[in-house]
């Protein structure tokens, strides 16, 4: 069984995504910084939301430390090799996603959708990491994304145990299916770009 059906996305990354994003290297390290500085936001952004959820706010405390920690991690590579934080740029993955949330529903359903959301932004981080671990050419590049691929799989998991924790499983494992299917229709309108992770 392949690492992306684990994970359960529909569609995987398409192959020449690797290529262009080793062409691309500060281009991509650039977008990856922001996207682990937006992973810290977002749980922060969480936490202040939804103070009353105890397990929540425990579990996702030490994930902000943890992304937080990633940011400076890819920056001290991109310096590294003389590299320079560009602009952040618009992540049309992540806006396609979020046009398709719950917002005017019932609280259960927004929580729901926040998490899954962040539960499959997660998961093809995770895909795309794993990717860049086997077929970038620079062996340090790999290791280092060999290690970034873990620990988004335990974010991804940590989100959908989340869910689960607060809402009945059998709603969680029916709208986590939707997510799926609206993310592969996402995934197949993007085109293949190497500057970005998503």
């Amino acid at each position: 069984m392949s690492k992306v059906s684990i994970l359960g996305l529909q569609l995987p990354t398409d192959p020449r995504w690797v290529n262009l994003a080793e062409i691309s290297l500060e281009e991509v390290l650039t977008d990856h910084a922001f996207c682990e500085q937006k992973a810290a936001t977002s749980c922060i952004s969480l936490i202040q939301r939804y103070p009353d959820k105890s397990m929540l706010v425990e579990e996702l405390a030490p994930i902000v430390t943890e992304e937080w920690g990633h940011f400076r991690q890819v920056l001290a590579e991109m310096k590294k090799r003389g590299y320079t934080l560009g602009k952040q740029r618009k992540d049309v993955y992540v806006n396609a996603l979020m046009l398709h949330q719950n917002k005017g529903g019932d609280p259960a359903s927004v929580l729901l959708d926040r998490l899954l959301i962040f539960a499959l932004i997660e998961a093809r981080s995770c895909e795309r990491f794993r990717l860049l671990s086997e077929g970038l050419e620079d062996d340090y590049l790999r290791e280092f994304y060999r290690k970034f691929m873990i620990s988004e799989a335990g974010h991804y998991r940590l989100f959908i145990d989340l869910a689960n924790e607060y809402l009945p499983e059998e709603r969680v494992k029916t709208r986590w299916a939707e997510w799926l299917k609206i993310e592969a229709e996402i995934i197949t309108g993007l085109e293949v770009r190497g500057d970005r992770m998503h």
